[in-house]
């Protein structure tokens, strides 16, 4: 049992922190987001460790975010990393990819990237277990409480004045033409997939970033005058209580119908977070259970199939692909096949399988 648990919303996490800061504390903290649950390890009172199951928060993601190995590399250690039953980290310096101290370098901003992100997270569920300590800990962070919350504060106030500018990573941008091309690689990265007329949830699919990360990049941008807002993508409207829950429920029916579950979830708990006993949302909740149900019982991708487009460039910008099915488009060369296509993937191995399916539905790719 937990010594101490309840919603995010009723005490925040800067209090949490304060809490175990006082009281010397010693454990493991879980915060949890729907599917998603990050683990704070404390050892009196100061921060030890931090591990999250987000597949965006990975060593072999910010590794090739990060620029310390390519694709490639990283899906040659993953394979050596099954076969051997090794870590991934211990493979890479092994193997002279990078060294040990590029290792304990990226493992250590991982880490207090999924701290740092939690910060952000509008509402939540969390629990602290005293004395409970992992053992599989890779890095050692010995971080005072106190600063990190003055940081995770900081990025709170950053993201509310970007939010004022992006109010959605569903913004479309364009550079503009007086622009000149920045020195720093990511921003020239960046502004190439702008220019590709990719949304800032897809550039930061691409960049491998967080939502607050990529906001920043552009934030900058914009101060500069290096690029322009051009549209919003569609989105349900908030400005009337009753209309965005009809809104929201017909969306999250529309992505049910597509197979698009993430899409239909997130509308769905959308609508609860307005009218938590919305019954039509509960069942839709049901319905999206039983449809996932059929959907691993009914379907048969192949690992080892590999993918090819089967339209045309023209035919596929008139596909309306989300940024999830976008990137995994974008790894379809001809050459990979599904297994590996998973594993380089910043995404949960079942919604990238689940994209796959729709694609294969509607005809976007074939199967050799």
């Amino acid at each position: 049992m937990p010594n101490l648990g309840g919603d995010l919303r009723t005490m925040p996490l800067p209090d949490i922190l304060q809490w175990i800061e006082s009281g010397r504390k010693t454990g493991t903290l879980r915060v949890r987001r729907r599917s998603i649950e990050k683990r704070i390890v404390f050892s009196e009172g100061r921060i030890h460790s931090s591990s999250s199951n987000d597949p965006r928060e990975s060593l072999g993601q910010f590794l090739v975010r990060d620029g310390r190995v390519s694709e490639e590399q990283l899906f040659k250690g993953l394979l050596r990393q099954e076969s051997e039953k090794r870590l991934l980290g211990s493979i890479l310096v092994t193997d002279g990819v990078l060294s040990e101290d590029e290792l304990k370098v990226t493992l250590q901003s991982k880490a207090q990237e999924t701290i740092y992100d939690t910060f952000l997270w509008p509402e939540g569920h969390f629990e602290f277990h005293e004395g409970e300590l992992p053992y599989d800990v890779l890095v050692h962070l010995d971080l005072e409480i106190r600063e990190v919350v003055f940081e995770g504060v900081r990025r709170v106030d950053d993201w509310n004045r970007m939010r004022a500018v992006f109010p959605s990573n569903r913004v479309v941008l364009r550079r503009l033409e007086t622009a000149q091309t920045p020195d720093d690689p990511i921003e020239r990265q960046a502004l190439d997939l702008v220019a590709a007329g990719k949304s800032m949830a897809e550039i930061g699919l691409e960049l491998r970033r967080s939502e607050y990360e990529t906001a920043v990049i552009f934030f900058e941008l914009k101060a500069r005058d290096l690029i322009a807002i051009e549209r919003t993508l569609d989105e349900p409207s908030s400005q009337d209580p009753v209309g965005a829950v009809n809104e929201l429920l017909t969306l999250a029916y529309t992505r049910l119908q597509e197979r698009r579950y993430d899409a239909a979830e997130r509308a769905y708990h959308d609508v609860l977070a307005l009218d938590r006993l919305n019954q039509n949302a509960k069942k839709g909740l049901l319905a999206l259970a039983e449809a996932l149900a059929r959907d691993r019982a009914t379907r048969n991708i192949p690992l080892d199939g590999v993918p090819r487009l089967n339209k045309d460039l023209a035919a596929l910008t008139r596909e309306n692909l989300d940024p999830q099915e976008g990137f995994v488009l974008s790894r379809v060369n001809g050459e990979w096949d599904v297994r590996s296509i998973l594993k380089l993937c910043p995404l949960p191995e079942e919604d990238v399988m689940l994209i796959f399916s729709r694609l294969l539905d509607r005809g976007v790719i074939k199967l050799k």
